[in-house]
C-alpha cells in the first residue's frame, strides 16, 4: 500500500493504490486548504485552486497533470503566483491520484519574486 507523508503536518497515512490526494487528506485529518477556503471552495472539481500542494518526492508516484489542472493553474493568480519556478512540483490536491509513495507539502508558500520570474 502507498504511503503519503504531509510534510508540514509531520504525518504518514498508508492508502490504496489509485486513492485522490485531497479525499485521502481530508479523511486522516489533515487539511488541505487554508483560511476562508477551509468553507470557501470548489468541491473537489480544480476550479479555485484553494487545495494546492506541493511534491517534494515521489513525482512518479502520482499521475501526470491534465489538461485542465495546467490551464487552470494558469489563469488563477492564486495558482499562477505559488507555481513559478516549481511548476511541476505544484499540483491541486483534488486533481492528484496517488499510485505509490508520496512526499507532501501542504499550504506552499507564494513565490512572488522567484528566481525565474524576473529573470
Amino acid at each position: 500500500m502507498p504511503t503519503i507523508k504531509f510534510v508540514n503536518e509531520k504525518k504518514s497515512v498508508e492508502v490504496e493504490q489509485g486513492v485522490n490526494l485531497r479525499k485521502a487528506a481530508r479523511k486522516n485529518g489533515v487539511e488541505v486548504y487554508e483560511g476562508v477556503h477551509k468553507v470557501l471552495h470548489c468541491p473537489g472539481l480544480g476550479l479555485c485552486n484553494s487545495c494546492m500542494i506541493c511534491i517534494k518526492s515521489g513525482h512518479e508516484n502520482v499521475q501526470k497533470q491534465g489538461l485542465w489542472e495546467k490551464i487552470g493553474m494558469y489563469l488563477n493568480p492564486l495558482g499562477f503566483f505559488k507555481r513559478i519556478g516549481r511548476e511541476e512540483d505544484m499540483r491541486l490536491s483534488c486533481q492528484t491520484t496517488v499510485t505509490g509513495d508520496v512526499e507532501v507539502e501542504t499550504h506552499p508558500s507564494m513565490n512572488w519574486h522567484g528566481e525565474k520570474f524576473w529573470g
